[in-house]
């Protein structure tokens, strides 16, 4: 029976994320993503018009893991700001240290989006996305808690993912578990500098 094209796009993306986490951008090649995953040339062009397409699709799924690794966070008790946003930045410190390949494919395909027309919107596509995450991740956290944000949650979503940028480059280099704590401290409190209880005023 044939796979749905849908079924056939989640493999390959999934395959390609693979290829791109083990063996880095460079081997991400259409022939190496459809070995991955089993599949025909053919098959990849049923599903995709371009490889550009795919990886759109693996942006989408690593930003998709990545809230899975922070939305149950947002129901632990108690529901305090302070221990939400430590457990968040933490939970992904756990996915960078889980799979180091996988972050690092990601910058890797940041900065050839940079550069390479063919792949044009790309980087763009891939850090709005990063920052919707953490925009919502930051709303849900604040209103949980009875807590408001004194600024924009998508002002403070850039800061956050820019940080978490710096952070990942500079584990990614060390591998430094002890150095990396304190700054998922430093960037927690950094993020409570700007928040206030709710009803003093209206939320954002």
């Amino acid at each position: 029976m044939r796979m749905p094209v849908e079924d056939r796009r989640a493999a390959l993306a999934q395959a390609a994320l693979t290829v791109l986490a083990r063996d880095g951008l460079a081997a991400a090649t259409t022939r190496a993503i459809v070995a991955e995953a089993g599949m025909s040339l053919a098959s990849f062009h049923y599903a995709y018009e371009s490889r550009l397409a795919l990886l759109r699709d693996v942006i989408t799924l690593v930003v998709e893991g990545e809230r899975a690794a922070v939305a149950p966070l947002l129901d632990l008790e108690p529901t305090d700001l302070p221990g939400l946003l430590r457990a968040g930045v933490a939970a992904y410190a756990d996915v960078l240290r889980a799979d180091p390949g996988r972050e690092q494919g990601m910058l890797e395909l940041t900065h050839l989006a940079l550069r390479e027309p063919a792949l044009a919107g790309v980087a763009q596509e891939q850090y709005a996305q990063y920052r919707a995450l953490v925009t919502e991740m930051l709303v849900i956290a604040a209103s949980r808690t009875g807590m408001r944000w004194r600024m924009p949650a998508e002002t403070l979503a850039r800061f956050v993912v820019t940080c978490m940028d710096g952070l990942t480059i500079g584990w990614l280099v060390d591998r430094d578990d002890a150095a990396l704590e304190p700054q998922l401290d430093m960037i927690t409190r950094a993020l409570l500098e700007h928040a206030e209880p709710a009803r003093t005023s209206t939320r954002f």
